[in-house]
């Protein structure tokens, strides 16, 4: 059984873990060179063009607006809020598929995760479980 740091140590390294995904995904999804994988559809409808067309040779790759590294987020929430019809035309049915998966784990887990732990942390704190296994 672990100890109460194993656990906060695996906690920890699945926080950081988690974050760094996600920023990783945030900052590579603005950068001009990605813009294929992650807009396939814009290029499709001709709503956005091929950033190898701009001349300098930098902006081909990186992406040097610094007000859109501070706004790397904002999609998020107009991404939950946007009704599936349009979402599906905006973003495709398998966007609309993992909101909408998304939505409803939030739904049925969180509930449930509140519920259990304010039913087993009272009854781990009040046990004496934790004091035996020091010795």
């Amino acid at each position: 059984m672990g100890s109460l740091s194993d656990i906060g140590l695996a906690a920890g390294i699945n926080i950081l873990s988690a974050i760094g995904f996600l920023l990783a995904f945030a900052i590579l999804r603005i950068q001009p060179f990605n813009d294929r994988v992650y807009f396939p559809k814009w290029y499709l409808k001709g709503t956005r063009n091929s950033p190898r067309h701009s001349s300098n040779v930098v902006s081909k790759f990186v992406n040097l607006d610094c007000g859109t590294y501070l706004r790397f987020l904002n999609w998020m929430p107009a991404a939950l809020k946007m009704p599936e019809p349009e979402l599906i035309r905006h973003a495709g049915l398998d966007s609309a598929v993992y909101v909408r998966i998304y939505c409803l784990g939030l739904k049925l887990f969180v509930p449930i995760a509140m519920l259990g732990l304010s039913v087993l942390v009272p009854v781990n704190w009040t046990s004496e479980t934790l004091e035996k296994t020091k010795h």
